[in-house]
């Protein structure tokens, strides 16, 4: 495999190799275990986008778990809150939408991440030797101490709501209708109002696209399904996880994830966290097209933007690789492995056709700096 050639930052320059960001964090709590947190929504086919920083979570423990001699995992998580179908309300404007946990029940959304993600999981597993679980935000969400957290956040939520919905200061909480097979809620929780009850419930109001307003009680151990908009969701998951000085999160997310990051930790800090405790982030190379935005399948699936001149319809739908999925897994790893080799190749992005080229030519083993 032919190397990039990439220019020099002020981060790349000060690292070693790209696991170099980590060292901090390793080194000021000394953990016994380091556990590499992703996830994705699943709508659908995995894109080259979701398998480059899949790969790269499993090489980076890999890594990890050899220089520092620490167990390490990977844990990803299987957004199935995310939307399946959106409409507008013709009375009131306002937008609902129906969840893939909603639509398809839980059943289906495991079958849907043993097609599509299992696979490629298992397979850079087996290859590194890195364990790795599965958990959908249902399950999440359904989770004592994660709805505990969020209760525990309610009366904070203060100092956190401006960094978590900058434009209004109302952080979205989606509550769908419990109604016998209805799971509408506002996708924008306009008329959604909470109401804590104590510390052990809280009263969420809303309005149904077909049954009118309700009211779902969210406690510990059951109650209405939690789904919190993007920031809420990774602010309340970052807490619950951080409380064991045992166990180093990482949150390892795309590069598209900068910018957000921001207003987490702005958002972490408001509900009381020190700078130091804020969780461990590392953000994969970015795929981006010819004219530098993000590889969207969803934007050239709608006809919004073109496949750019090169690339390739796989890497819209990975299930259209050329090769099997063991020499997919094999190029991933092969394409890590540069890309980790020196920061200057980890800490940029890539254009998805070279990232094609990268993966299609000859395997090799090293890959010396520029």
């Amino acid at each position: 495999m032919s190397h990039p050639v990439s220019p020099n930052t002020v981060l790349a320059n000060a690292l070693t190799c790209a696991e170099d960001v980590l060292a901090p964090r390793i080194h000021a709590t000394s953990p016994e275990r380091v556990v590499f947190a992703v996830g994705t929504q699943i709508n659908g086919a995995p894109h080259l986008g979701t398998s480059l920083v899949q790969s790269l979570t499993f090489a980076t423990a890999a890594r990890c778990r050899d220089r520092y001699g620490i167990p390490a995992e990977v844990h990803f998580g299987a957004l199935d809150n995310a939307p399946a179908a959106i409409v507008t309300d013709p009375a009131s404007g306002h937008r609902y939408q129906r969840a893939y946990a909603q639509t398809l029940g839980a059943a289906a959304v495991a079958q849907l991440v043993d097609d599509l993600y299992r696979p490629l999981f298992s397979a850079l597993s087996e290859r590194l030797n890195v364990p790795y679980r599965v958990e959908t935000y249902t399950e999440q969400q359904i989770g004592e101490h994660f709805r505990r957290t969020w209760l525990r956040v309610l009366p904070r939520l203060d100092g956190a709501r401006w960094w978590l919905a900058p434009s209004t200061g109302l952080p979205h909480v989606r509550v769908p209708c419990p109604a016998s097979g209805c799971g509408w809620a506002e996708k924008h929780a306009e008329r959604t109002r909470v109401h804590p009850a104590g510390v052990e419930r809280a009263e969420v109001d809303a309005v149904c696209l077909h049954h009118g307003p309700y009211t779902v009680s969210v406690e510990p151990t059951g109650g209405g399904y939690l789904d919190l908009a993007t920031l809420y969701r990774n602010l309340v998951k970052e807490l619950a996880v951080g409380g064991d000085p045992s166990t180093l999160y990482v949150m390892v997310k795309g590069g598209d994830w900068v910018f957000g990051s921001q207003l987490v930790d702005g958002a972490l800090q408001g509900v009381g966290l020190t700078r130091g405790q804020l969780p461990a982030r590392l953000f994969c190379p970015q795929v981006v097209t010819d004219t530098g935005a993000k590889l969207s399948k969803s934007l050239i699936r709608e006809g919004r933007a073109p496949l750019p001149d090169g690339a390739a319809p796989w890497m819209l739908d990975t299930r259209h690789w050329h090769g099997s999925l063991t020499e997919y897994a094999e190029r991933l790893l092969d394409l890590a492995e540069v890309l980790l080799s020196n920061p200057r190749h980890f800490f940029r992005s890539y254009s998805a056709v070279e990232l094609g080229r990268l993966m299609n030519r000859t395997r090799a083993r090293s890959a010396p700096a520029p």
